[in-house]
């Protein structure tokens, strides 16, 4: 049974899904308590019309992805200053991109499996310097949240107090979101565009309503999110199902059986 543990791309899709349980789960809770969940939902759908245009051109998808992903991010932070309007902003974002992405689709005379793909996620087709890349990436995300969570957790729970106190809270929410865009190309080629809210939310969702501290419940999250990619993926290479399928559930049962027993968990150890 564990026979499948020795393939190169087993390993590849272990090591790739690791990296971005790690990345999700830290972005996953600022994305929560910003209240930013739609943005997170909205870029990813955003990237698939970067990559449709990535394909286009004939260069590789993840590049339109990451282009697509980090403009409109920095749009959204540029234009949605408040919730409401924010919301608008992201609305606008969302349908111009899948607009584009029709287009490209219908100006790509050949068959676009690599855009498509994207929708879906790929993660046992990843590459070893596909691998590469994403560690590349997941370092410079990761040592930029370091760097700034604490003003980024100050910003997040009490943004007037903090401007007032000298933060750039605007410029502060443009770069989160270029991190989110980041963390949501990397995140597509595990669980794809439609279930990027597997490892973006549902892990850092969980672990919110099992403890209250900020860094007890990152940590469980990145635990959660590597369970349920490395179970998922063991599981489907054991059946030749999908990883998305199988990931996206164990996120979901999870979730709803913490919601559960949540009135009898002892949150006050947290």
């Amino acid at each position: 049974m564990f026979d499948v543990l020795q393939y190169s791309f087993i390993q590849n899709a272990f090591l790739a899904s690791f990296l971005v349980a790690i990345i999700a789960a830290v972005v996953g809770y600022f994305l929560l308590i910003r209240g930013l969940t739609f943005a997170g939902h909205a870029l990813s759908h955003i990237g698939f019309a970067g990559a449709a245009g990535a394909v286009l051109i004939g260069v590789d998808p993840v590049v339109g992805l990451l282009v697509f992903t980090i403009a409109a991010g920095v749009g959204i932070g540029i234009l949605g200053r408040v919730l409401k309007e924010r919301d608008v902003t992201i609305g606008i974002f969302l349908t111009l991109a899948l607009a584009f992405g029709i287009l490209f689709l219908f100006l790509y005379r050949g068959y676009a499996e690599q855009a498509y793909s994207i929708l879906f996620g790929t993660i046992l087709g990843i590459s070893t310097l596909n691998v590469i890349i994403t560690a590349i990436f997941s370092f410079i995300v990761l040592g930029v949240l370091l760097f700034l969570f604490r003003p980024l957790l100050f910003s997040s729970f009490d943004p007037e107090v903090a401007e007032a106190r000298g933060i750039p809270v605007k410029a502060l929410g443009i770069l989160f979101l270029i991190l989110v865009a980041i963390t949501v190309s990397m995140s597509v080629q595990v669980v794809g565009v439609l279930l990027i809210f597997t490892l973006l939310v549902g892990p850092a969702a969980t672990a919110m309503r099992i403890v209250k501290n900020p860094y007890l419940a990152i940590g469980i999250a990145m635990l959660l999110g590597i369970i349920y990619s490395w179970v998922g993926i063991f599981i489907a290479a054991l059946t030749n199902l999908p990883v998305s399928f199988f990931i996206a559930t164990l996120s979901f049962g999870t979730y709803i059986i913490v919601r559960m027993v949540e009135p009898f968990l002892q949150k006050h150890y947290a």
